[in-house]
């Protein structure tokens, strides 16, 4: 069973489930501020659930491609949507600031 390690908080789930899905399940929001509200509900296409994973999730989906090479985002940073990441292995996930989650210090 996997664990995800998220803002000082351990979560555990299923290998497969999608990381979204697991994160709000417990209240936790791949989201900054407004975003909580105005997001895709999961489609991938807003790119605002955009958070930096350690561990193992599937590859980038085509939806993913696409997004994150789509202004703010760069496909530098090396970001991933949650709402499309399906849980491989444990995970530690860091969320940066600005709306989208763009702003990646490293």
């Amino acid at each position: 069973m996997p664990t995800i390690k998220f803002k000082g908080q351990i979560i555990k789930c299923q290998k497969g489930d999608n990381l979204r899905k697991v994160l709000r399940r417990v209240n936790l929001s791949p989201h900054n501020g407004e975003a909580a509200w105005f997001n895709c509900k999961g489609l991938g296409s807003c790119g605002t659930c955009a958070v930096e994973i350690k561990g193992d999730v599937n590859p980038l989906t085509k939806m993913e491609k696409w997004r994150l090479n789509f202004p703010p985002h760069t496909m530098k940073n090396g970001l991933r949507l949650a709402c499309q990441c399906v849980v491989l292995s444990d995970l530690e996930l860091k969320k940066y600031d600005g709306f989208w989650g763009q702003n990646v210090i490293k």
